[in-house]
């Protein structure tokens, strides 16, 4: 147990931590069980965005939308409530899924964007706010990391940006975003959906997370029962989504995810 670690949580609790397990899923932070003696359970996320997710679990459960509660955080540390888990996902916990999806975008926003930049790892997400979504789809998200990757990438992304106009619509509603919403960072327990997690938010159009949700998964049936009707054009935007994510996994975890980049770019022309 980290000593220091320990004191951090102690000074944001009022408590003693009595016992303090590391969990899995810390590729860009350090997350913990821990342990209070005042009979209290917290899950302990340490690292350089944890403080800035505190503020988007916060923003996440004033709509409504299942997330863990905060109960403490610092630079660096973010103290918060543990959502259940282990459960499968039966229909009606897609259709309670989708329900709390469709009251997270339903927040909206005055622009396309956050109130700071955010990363993963080394890989940055640039929200100065934008009017026009087109233009921050390529200069926030596709162009943002370019001259990280790959000349022949860089330069079919290029081309593709300048194309976006007439690829995506130009002022969507600007829907508050989970922002990194992959099936992983879906919980499901015994009672049905639980919440969602380890978000990276940002406003703009909500099929940023429905491309994301489906990137690395299915999405279940039932989902859009609760979630409501997607708008047309849905299935050709999928792969504009998707490739952010995509490259950003490209550049975190390496070349085995080229691939995917080069079959979504093939996708949409590019």
């Amino acid at each position: 147990m980290s000593a220091a670690l320990s004191d951090a949580i102690g000074r944001l609790t009022g408590a003693k931590v009595t016992g303090l397990r590391p969990l899995q899923g810390g590729d860009l932070s350090s997350v913990s069980r821990v342990a209070l003696d005042d009979g209290r359970t917290v899950i302990a996320k340490s690292g350089p965005e944890a403080q800035a997710e505190a503020g988007m679990l916060r923003a996440i459960r004033a709509t409504g939308c299942p997330c863990p509660e905060v109960v403490a955080d610092a630079p660096g540390l973010l103290l918060m409530t543990e959502l259940t888990d282990g459960g499968e996902p039966t229909q009606a916990a897609w259709v309670a899924c989708g329900a709390a999806v469709a009251q997270l975008h339903a927040a909206t926003g005055d622009a396309y964007g956050w109130t700071a930049d955010h990363a993963f790892g080394p890989v940055p997400i640039r929200n100065v706010p934008m009017d026009n979504w087109p233009g921050f789809w390529a200069e926030r998200r596709l162009l943002a990391d370019v001259g990280a990757l790959p000349l022949d990438l860089a330069r079919r992304l290029e081309r593709l940006s300048h194309r976006l106009t007439g690829l995506l619509p130009a002022t969507p509603p600007s829907a508050l975003l989970h922002g990194d919403l992959w099936s992983g960072n879906v919980l499901w327990g015994p009672q049905g959906f639980s919440g969602v997690i380890d978000p990276a938010c940002y406003h703009g159009h909500a099929e940023v997370d429905l491309a994301m949700l489906s990137l690395f998964g299915r999405i279940g049936d039932g989902f859009f029962a609760g979630y409501g009707t997607p708008e047309p054009g849905l299935q050709e935007r999928r792969p504009l989504y998707q490739l952010w994510p995509a490259l950003v996994h490209l550049r975190l975890f390496g070349s085995g995810y080229r691939g995917l980049v080069d079959r979504l770019l093939t996708a949409v022309g590019a």
